[in-house]
């Protein structure tokens, strides 16, 4: 068992799993709306449209985690903004966004001809360079985000299934869904630096997708989903240690395997029911016609 537990004799892959484990369950809170609400997009452009805040941080010798906070700010009240706009579809306005800011976090780069490393792990994110102090910020940020899921759940919940329905029950679904922005916005900014944004939609989408055939409740989810992440986390640092591969990505991936074995088991369950629920049926007789009776 010595293969199994080398790795995390290691000081800074000790540090990789906890903050791997507080990573996934920020995703798992913002991931499972992201999922029921089909707002892939948005997260892939929320997590791009960091750029340019985290570009001009960097080059000015400031804390990235500022300029990101600050451009997630600006992402989320462009997409607010936008989604009231009449005859503008809400992916045509996240499109426009996701653009915009990406080719202006690029123009910036494009100016620094030394910020080719810091883009490396702007896009890729060091799981093994984790911190103590980046430990702290992430458990600070898990508990804002526990405290934002539990108050909003309810309007979370009617706006995932039925905007008119939230609106009659008086829960003001544009407020509950600049909010539900919010907490995706937190999530990503939270763990970017950690998993990297090209990586972060795995452990923010995979898992809850992957719990969703098998956990009832959108509380279940979360749960399921956190421990998916854990474990992809858990078993992508182990890969990485034996394969000499890249952590955050190693993790990424195996969150991605999961959620296809999920479904694939999903299936083959729905395949034996269906076909032990015919069985105990019985045979299906079907009448026949003669030509006398016609």
């Amino acid at each position: 068992m010595e293969w199994l537990t080398a790795p995390f004799e290691v000081a800074f892959v000790q540090r990789a799993l906890w903050a791997g484990v507080l990573v996934s369950a920020i995703c798992a809170l913002a991931g499972t709306w992201v999922v029921l609400r089909g707002m892939a997009f948005l997260g892939d452009a929320m997590s791009h449209g960091l750029l340019p805040g985290v570009a001009i941080a960097a080059l000015l010798g400031g804390n990235p985690l500022v300029g990101a906070v600050v451009s997630a700010a600006v992402m989320t009240a462009g997409v607010t903004a936008l989604g009231r706009t009449p005859r503008l579809s809400q992916d045509t306005g996240i499109g426009l966004l996701f653009v915009g800011m990406l080719s202006l976090g690029v123009i910036i780069v494009s100016r620094s001809q030394s910020f080719a490393v810091d883009l490396t792990g702007f896009l890729f994110g060091d799981v093994l360079a984790v911190r103590e102090s980046d430990l702290l910020l992430l458990a600070v940020a898990l508990l804002l985000a526990m405290v934002v899921s539990v108050l909003g759940h309810r309007a979370f919940l009617a706006l995932a299934f039925d905007d008119r329905k939230a609106e009659t029950l008086g829960l003001r679904p544009r407020v509950a869904h600049a909010v539900l922005l919010g907490l995706l916005a937190l999530a990503i900014v939270a763990t970017f630096h950690i998993v990297g944004t090209l990586l972060v939609l795995g452990l923010l989408i995979a898992p809850p997708a992957a719990a969703l055939p098998w956990a009832r409740g959108v509380s279940g989810v979360m749960a399921l989903a956190a421990l998916l992440g854990a474990t992809s986390t858990f078993g992508g640092l182990l890969l990485s240690w034996h394969l000499s591969t890249a952590a955050g990505a190693t993790v990424s991936a195996l969150a991605v395997s999961l959620f296809f074995l999920s479904h694939l088991a999903s299936a083959i369950r729905h395949r034996r029911r269906t076909h032990l629920s015919r069985s105990a049926a019985g045979p299906v007789h079907t009448p026949t016609t003669r030509p006398n009776d016609i």
